[in-house]
């Protein structure tokens, strides 16, 4: 059955992953993820985001741990559907898991999770998150196949990857802007209506923040490495007042 209509406002999470990149480039305990994500919270951010890899080039297990105990908004956990990591999500007991594909040689998440291919892998893993009352969520390509297939394993949520789309507009592709922007509309359009929450991520700036804002069935952004960016010139706590400043503007013109 069709969810109730989406919320008027759209959520902001924000991913912390790359305070902790920037952090582990020297060793040490500076700049902290945690304090990052509690300046987030004080600034507006509705939830944290922060994805513990294979090889915990970012984001390590204590932070994951400190956060969990730490913050005051939601923690989604993004993570790859492998036993230790469910293994280290029982333990956090994040409020979400979000699956996520993750490749040693990619320098970041590349694409949305093979949940045709992978359906029969993703099952338990699904269904061992939920048993323990944790929101799970599919990063997915906005397509119609992956979108039947997310519906299928009973998730309550999907993320659709909108890097692609976000990197022809940056390189004004307007070909591929068009058809990313398309795609991600249709793709909302048909999460919505097989019973899906909506959220979105990957390469999200102000103005991509924007536009994608009015499509009304999406529910949340999460957004990271680009804030951590504009943070180096306008400081933290601005650059995210700024993008829910951006992200309201395009939900006014829905």
């Amino acid at each position: 059955m069709p969810v109730s209509p989406p919320p008027s406002r759209v959520r902001l999470g924000i991913n912390v992953d790359h305070v902790a990149t920037l952090r582990n480039a020297r060793g040490g305990m500076r700049p902290d993820p945690v304090r990052a994500a509690l300046a987030a919270i004080e600034a507006g951010a509705d939830g944290i985001t922060a994805h513990l890899r294979e090889d915990r080039r970012h984001i390590t297990d204590t932070d994951m741990a400190r956060l969990k105990a730490e913050i005051s908004k939601p923690l989604n956990f993004e993570m790859a559907a492998t036993q230790e990591m469910l293994e280290i999500a029982l333990r956090t007991k994040p409020h979400a898991v979000c699956l996520v594909p993750e490749k040693r040689s990619e320098r970041t998440t590349e694409g949305g999770l093979d949940v045709v291919g992978g359906h029969n892998h993703l099952v338990p893993y699904v269904g061992k998150l939920a048993e323990h009352g944790i929101r799970v969520s599919l990063f997915i390509e906005p397509g119609e196949r992956a979108i039947e297939v997310a519906a299928r394993l009973r998730v309550p949520v999907v993320e659709l990857h909108t890097g692609a789309w976000c990197e022809a507009v940056l390189t004004q592709d307007r070909a591929g802007d068009a058809k990313g922007f398309a795609q991600l509309q249709r793709g909302a359009k048909l999460a919505q209506a097989a019973g899906l929450e909506v959220h979105a991520g990957h390469g999200l700036d102000f103005d991509t923040a924007r536009r994608l804002a009015a499509v009304p069935e999406f529910v949340e952004f999460n957004i990271g490495h680009f804030l951590m960016g504009e943070a180096l010139f306008s400081g933290l706590g601005a650059a995210i007042r700024e993008m829910r400043k951006a992200i309201d503007e395009g939900r006014s013109f829905r």
